[in-house]
């Protein structure tokens, strides 16, 4: 994905049928780890090499999960959701929100907004410290005079 959201996302039903290393894919957000900003909804990672998944060809990374196996997942924390998927039997019934934003991982940039705030908290630190040495400079050097 470029960043660019082509056509409005459609809510796909995907089903799944658990290989010799699970469903194939990997997971990110819930309530406690939002990945998306003000979305505590659980997102598609990673589609795992000749997994189920990427057999099936349907699920994509920063695919948005909606249900599995009639369980709404919005709200739930992270440790909610992946117990849910562990839980979930051999065949498993997804809800899916195709065409949803980029994902925030590893290897792909963070949006403008992320990336701002984080240069705005790592400046204000930094400032902080460049503030508090000079006052501890100031503070040592008129001790020294004394």
């Amino acid at each position: 994905m470029n960043g660019i959201i082509h056509g409005a996302p459609t809510a796909t039903e995907i089903t799944l049928k658990r290989g010799p290393a699970g469903l194939g894919f990997n997971i990110v957000g819930g309530a406690d780890q939002q990945c998306v900003l003000n979305d505590t909804g659980i997102y598609v990672a990673k589609i795992k090499e000749n997994g189920a998944a990427a057999l099936d060809g349907r699920l994509q990374e920063g695919d948005k999960i909606l249900e599995i196996n009639g369980h709404k997942l919005e709200n739930l924390s992270h440790s909610d959701a992946v117990d849910l998927f562990r839980t979930a039997g051999e065949d498993v019934r997804l809800l899916v929100l195709k065409g949803m934003a980029p994902m925030i991982s590893p290897s792909k940039p963070r949006p403008d907004n992320e990336s701002s705030a984080f240069a705005i908290g790592v400046g204000f630190v930094l400032a902080t410290a460049v503030i508090a040495a000079y006052v501890c400079i100031r503070f040592r050097h008129s001790m020294w005079k004394r």
